[in-house]
Formats: C-alpha cells, structure tokens, sequence
C-alpha cells in the first residue's frame, strides 16, 4: 500500500509516552486521525487511556478523527492545559512577541498598549507560586506548541480589542524554567473606561488558560515533577471560563 509521511508533535505527557517531542512517521496513503491513533495506540499502549483527553490538531488547527492525512501533514497531540479595531493604531499591541523565552517586563509590556485616548490600563502579572495542594514547589517548566500557541495569543487580543472598541490588548507568555516569584504571564489592557479593561483582562486569561497549547510541569521539593494536564484544550474562541490560578 502506498505510504505518506507525517511529523508528529506530542507535547507534555503524550509526549512523555512517545518518547520524543517530535518524529516523521510513515502511514498508509488516506490514514485518518482516528486510524493513527490506533496506530499510536497499538505500538505504545498508554495512550489507550488518554485518547478522550487529548485534542490533535493538523497543520495547527484542531480537528475531528474523521480527518484525513496527507503527505507532509504536521500532527500535534495536545493534552489538557495548565489551567484552562481600528483607530489608527490597529494591530501594534500584536506587534509585541507573545511567547518568549527571556523574564518578563511587565512595564514594557504595559508600555505597548497605553494610549492618550485610554484612561484606564489594567496590569496582570501571573507569578509562579511557591506550592500546590500542600507541596512545596521549586520551579515550573513552560512549553508550548510554538506556532499555534502564538497565533492563539494573538487572535485571542484581537477579538478582545474587537468586541471593546478603543481598547488594547497585549499578552506574553514566558515559557522554559521559571522560578518560584518570577511572572510567568503578563496581560495589559488599556481601555477608555476601566470597566473594559478590567473585563477584557479576565477573559484574556481565561481564554489562554483553556485555548492556547501551553504546558507546565511542577517540579517539587521533594525531587518529584508532574505535567499539570487539567482543562481540555478548547477550539478558537469557545466559552471558557478558568478552573485553576495560575
């Protein structure tokens, strides 16, 4: 039978089970995800489980298991997250990189969305905590699914700034080691009226935490580490709302 081939992203636990965060695999020519997974499944069994947790995305959008893959198709499985116009000026706060891998500034990130015309800017720092349900932790490690993660991040500013006219958006995640005190997330709004900032700053984060493939895993004191994989990954633009802090 004729094969493709396919790269194949696993991020957080699916990862963990694949053995590697990336690899080109070949399939039969007309594979669905349905039958990949069953694939997947017969050659690393502990997947068997997770199949109803975990969200697959080809090319960077989610999709259904009657999808069908071709040649040089890009394949992400996406466990659950960590969590959960136009003035003139349109589009400068996405200019700003949402994802990086440096300490965050919250002033400067602050700096990219004031404007003359907004009274209000609301500043949202999420730092790293120094526990969890009674455990002592050290330092989370962030990662991503890069590209979609990003794009996410900016589409999820966009519409914000969209439904509160006049109102700017910028969001930044930080991703690798990042230490207990240190901000992890950053999200400024600036507003005409303090009411859109505020409410467009909680939606900012309750969006990330339930749309935007970003993982973290908690590393203990007492040497243990765990992926925090608790909110499904939802599509673009679904009614979220956050279970967890950050």
């Amino acid at each position: 039978m004729e094969a493709v081939k396919i790269a194949l992203l696993a991020f957080a636990s699916a990862g963990d089970i694949l053995g590697t965060g990336e690899t080109v695999l070949e399939i039969p020519r007309s594979t669905t995800l349905a039958e990949l997974k069953a694939i997947l499944e017969e050659r690393h069994p502990a997947f068997a489980p997770l199949w109803t947790r975990i969200a697959v995305a080809v090319n960077g959008d989610l999709r259904s298991d009657e999808t069908t893959l071709v040649d040089g198709d890009e394949v992400a499985l996406l466990p659950p997250v960590s969590g959960g116009s136009g003035t003139g000026n349109e589009g400068a706060a996405a200019e700003l990189p949402v994802l990086t891998d440096e300490p965050l500034d919250p002033t400067e990130v602050a700096r990219r969305v004031e404007l003359a015309s907004c009274g209000a800017v609301v500043l949202f720092s999420g730092t790293v905590r120094d526990s969890h349900q009674g455990r002592r932790v050290e330092r989370i490690t962030y990662s991503a699914y890069r590209t979609m993660a990003a794009d996410r991040l900016r589409q999820i500013a966009r519409r914000l700034e969209s439904r509160h006219p006049g109102t700017r958006v910028a969001i930044v995640h930080r991703l690798g080691e990042i230490a207990v005190g240190e901000a992890s997330v950053v999200i400024a709004v600036a507003s005409p009226h303090r009411e859109a900032a505020y409410a467009a700053s909680r939606e900012a984060l309750e969006r990330l935490k339930g749309e935007v493939p970003i993982w973290k895993r908690e590393h203990y004191a007492d040497g243990a580490s765990i992926w925090r994989e608790e909110e499904a990954l939802a599509p673009h633009g679904a009614d979220t709302r956050a279970s967890q802090e950050i």
